[in-house]
């Protein structure tokens, strides 16, 4: 009497123990096709972003968290501090920032196959980041203005003296490299910073700064980055944008995959997607100019093979930050 029974719990078992072990591995499943991104995008950017790439993937699922760079550094350092890595990817603002994270070995490599789409300075040669968009910084003027700059050795000039805005490179990742190009510049050099001060050119805090000045007419120049021009003049905006004659420099908006990636697959997918075709459409349809050489800029862009670039060594660049923040708050203050 006492064996049936025993057959019957000892079958009941099984078949709960086959039941949870296919519970676990179905949350397992669910698990690695969850993909954690970390960006310093626009909130509007970042959810076109994400929309478009789960609509080519859509058993990933992603969530993803915004913020500036700096303050998204600062939480993600505080993570990692406390022995936690949230994030799979990440997409931030420059890639500084993603030099110093490659050399704390926090990130790791991923040789895509879109690469051989891109320019091979747009990207770290061993697949630690990705450089997604050129955000290019280049001079922008009140149409209302008397002159027309076409270079930034224009700027030094008699007849900008006090008219001339920039942002700091304290406050904005973009103006930090552009002062690291700029400097690196054998036309320019570092003495051209001393030149702007001397001209009394004005600095404050961001782009955006910049750029409302301008457009308002309260200093009718400034140095600035291109879509924040480029996409007002579109829309009535007085003002224009110049590439000057010398180059630009740029941010590139890199993505990387995190060294602890929970879900590396998810991560290689999503790096394919933003520096793919499609992805690089999607980047012009924001409103950028696309990192890859055959998409399309947005209206208001000349061609990319028309834009000179200013070549920055990353590396260099890291090592040098402090002091070219300390030199640019000696001549304008903090």
């Amino acid at each position: 009497m006492l064996k049936r029974p025993l057959l019957s719990i000892s079958v009941s078992a099984l078949v709960t123990a086959v039941a949870v072990a296919s519970l676990a591995a179905s949350f397992q499943a669910v698990a690695n096709d969850k993909l954690v991104l970390y960006t310093s995008q626009p909130n509007s950017d970042a959810q076109q972003t994400v929309d478009a790439f789960q609509a080519a993937y859509p058993d990933i699922e992603v969530e993803w968290v915004r913020d500036g760079t700096t303050r998204l550094m600062t939480r993600l350092r505080s993570e990692l501090s406390a022995g936690v890595s949230n994030p799979d990817v990440l997409l931030i603002a420059d890639s500084m920032t993603m030099e110093s994270l490659k050399q704390e070995g926090l990130l790791q490599p991923y040789l895509s196959d879109e690469r051989q789409a891109h320019d091979a300075e747009l990207y770290d040669p061993e697949g630690y980041y990705y450089g997604t968009k050129l955000i290019t910084t280049g001079i922008v003027y009140n149409t209302g203005a008397e002159h027309q700059p076409q270079s930034w050795q224009d700027l030094l000039g008699s007849d900008y003296e006090g008219l001339v805005t920039m942002p700091s490179p304290l406050y904005s990742g973009a103006a930090l490299i552009h002062m690291a190009a700029i400097s690196a510049n054998p036309a320019l050099g570092a003495d051209y910073y001393d030149a702007l001060h001397a001209n009394r050119t004005e600095a404050q805090g961001g782009n955006g700064g910049v750029f409302n000045a301008v457009a308002a007419g309260t200093k009718p120049y400034g140095i600035v980055v291109d879509f924040l021009p480029i996409r007002e003049a579109a829309k009535g905006s007085p003002v224009a944008f110049v590439f000057p004659e010398e180059g630009v420099s740029a941010v590139t908006e890199p993505v990387a995959i995190m060294q602890d990636a929970k879900n590396v697959d998810a991560a290689q997918k999503f790096v394919d997607f933003v520096l793919s075709e499609q992805g690089q459409a999607l980047v012009s349809q924001q409103g950028y100019l696309p990192a890859r050489h055959d998409v399309t800029p947005p209206e208001g862009f000349p061609a990319r093979d028309s834009i000179t670039l200013m070549p920055v060594d990353i590396e260099q660049a890291l090592e040098q930050e402090a002091a070219l923040k300390q030199r640019f708050s000696d001549l304008f203050g903090g």
